[in-house]
């Protein structure tokens, strides 16, 4: 059986903070302990503060771009600054919506740049290395407790066609994010020609049940009871390479 356990009770994180460590303190302090084959989904905004990726908005000066973007878009100029400094470049426009492609390759709005659960006056960027910061979560993790996990940090994207944003994994360690399944047979015999499963992006969605988007104060949360292929591909394998687009 499959078991989501949120991790609460975890202190503000500040820049410099050992994520890994205190994700254990929290989880122990509630007379939870790690097992081997968790996976341990943490919220990007938590990596973006312990890294301090984080904008100061009253002490950012918005460039003619910027202030352009943010009087067709309605939103505060030093936002709109840092939306374009996380930015590799702007793929749409339209109301208050700024799509564009991050320095890593994701297709979101605003770059990722987030103004909640940050504090007043901050906006947090994604973390520099997504797939970096799971790995060093994940040693921390494992030097701590001994148990073989799996990390996977998670951002909210909104879909193309469909409304509501959903979590995706942006980084992972210690899991195969992608499940390939092409070449097996389905329950007729027929043989899979392109069945390919996100694992990644579908465990940082079921962890969204416990982790929230607003007030609920949780980081991080524990699966437990899913059997996946380890491994060190990370998530940055997820991003469909632009010559493969459809749109």
């Amino acid at each position: 059986m499959i078991q989501i356990i949120p991790v609460e009770g975890m202190k503000m994180v500040m820049p410099g903070d050992r994520l890994g460590v205190e994700i254990v303190k929290a989880l122990e302090r509630n007379g939870t302990s790690l097992a081997d084959g968790d996976i341990v989904v943490v919220s990007h905004v938590v990596v973006s503060k312990a890294e301090g990726r984080l904008y100061r908005l009253t002490e950012i000066t918005p460039t003619p771009q910027a202030m352009e973007l943010a009087r067709i878009t309605g939103k505060e100029p030093p936002h709109v600054e840092a939306i374009l400094r996380e930015a590799r470049r702007i793929v749409r426009v339209r109301g208050e919506v700024i799509i564009t492609e991050t320095r890593h390759g994701l297709i979101c709005a605003n770059s990722g740049v987030d103004l909640s659960n940050v504090g007043d006056g901050l906006a947090a960027g994604l973390p520099e290395d997504p797939d970096a910061a799971a790995r060093r979560i994940r040693r921390e993790i494992e030097e701590m407790t001994g148990a073989k996990v799996a990390v996977i940090i998670c951002d909210s994207h909104g879909r193309p066609f469909r409304r509501g944003a959903v979590n995706v994994a942006i980084g992972c360690s210690g899991i195969e994010p992608i499940w390939d399944r092409r070449g097996e047979p389905d329950l007729y015999g027929r043989i899979l020609r392109s069945k390919q499963i996100c694992i990644a992006d579908e465990l940082a969605s079921a962890a969204e049940l416990v982790i929230g988007q607003a007030a609920e104060g949780v980081p991080a949360a524990v699966i437990r009871g899913y059997r996946f292929k380890p491994g060190e591909t990370g998530a940055s394998q997820i991003i469909r390479p632009r010559e493969e687009s459809l749109f």
